[in-house]
């Protein structure tokens, strides 16, 4: 790293490490578990530990991932510009920041939560690094699918932070950020589908093509849907969090039809962004409804 580079630049580059949109999200899915074990709003301190924690989990995560995909983001021009990949930061700097991350995370929820909380997001991050980094994403198109399940373990996360244990409530909000997981990165991944071949990574439309990676997401965004619809059945959520559920996937549907049907960038690019914004309104959905329903 050069000497001369400002202190402000510096934190920059360690701040992208940690990808916060994507700890963002993450975030709002570990709330909505804690809300809704609560049955309304957690203690103050509580909220504040899950979030630094969950932060600090995340963020160390994307920083070893940086680590580990520097040849893959070296190759790729929407990653090249990353602190590792463009050597404002060294692959042996962003090891080491998100090494300290984890286990500052680790102490985070053993020492202010609990220990299921704290070994669940360890294994999150673990899977997400040895499992989907290491070997799924540079090995299958199903890539995303099996890997989905590390980003899906923040609301397991939020529910054992409240009630030391897993219920099945939580087990749904799991497998709802599980079946979002594929349509959302395979529209991205359209996206980005040259930028994927040339690093050699077998995303779904590099290896099968757009007309089966469209039916894919529709597949999986049918099955998201119907999923979040049985959410409540199980008692768990109101009619505030059904209403929602159902404006919102009707729209995924919609969105995952258009493109199954016309195919393109622009309808890829559409459901891509819709995505990230179902699934935060989503769970803020299972927040307001777990203060107005009890």
């Amino acid at each position: 790293m050069i000497a001369s580079r400002s202190a402000k630049a510096v934190a920059a580059d360690y701040l992208a490490l940690t990808k916060p949109p994507i700890v963002i999200l993450l975030l709002i899915t570990a709330l909505g578990g804690m809300m809704l074990a609560a049955e309304g709003i957690p203690p103050a301190f509580r909220v504040a530990l899950v979030m630094l924690g969950g932060a600090l989990a995340a963020g160390g995560a994307s920083s070893i991932n940086h680590y580990f995909d520097r040849d893959i983001d070296l190759k790729m021009s929407r990653t090249r510009k990353r602190p590792v990949p463009s050597r404002r930061t060294s692959p042996r700097e962003a090891w080491i920041f998100g090494v300290l991350l984890n286990v500052a995370a680790f102490a985070v929820f053993a020492l202010g939560v609990n220990l299921l909380s704290a070994f669940l997001a360890l294994s999150g991050s673990l899977f997400y690094l040895l499992v989907y980094t290491l070997w799924l994403k540079r090995a299958t198109p199903q890539n995303i699918v099996l890997g989905g399940a590390a980003g899906a373990v923040p609301p397991l996360v939020g529910w054992a932070a409240v009630t030391g244990g897993v219920g099945l409530p939580a087990i749904y909000l799991f497998a709802i950020i599980f079946f979002w997981t594929p349509p959302h990165f395979w529209a991205l991944s359209i996206l980005i589908k040259e930028d994927y071949a040339r690093a050699g990574v077998p995303m779904l439309p590099v290896v099968q093509g757009l007309t089966e990676t469209g039916r894919a997401i529709f597949l999986y965004s049918a099955a998201l849907v119907a999923l979040s619809l049985m959410f409540f059945t199980v008692g768990a959520v109101g009619w505030i969090y059904l209403t929602m559920a159902l404006l919102l996937g009707g729209m995924f549907l919609y969105l995952a039809w258009r493109l199954m049907r016309d195919g393109g960038v622009r309808r890829a690019r559409r459901l891509y962004l819709y995505s990230l914004l179902y699934l935060a309104l989503l769970f803020v959905a299972v927040m307001v409804d777990s203060v107005a329903s009890f």
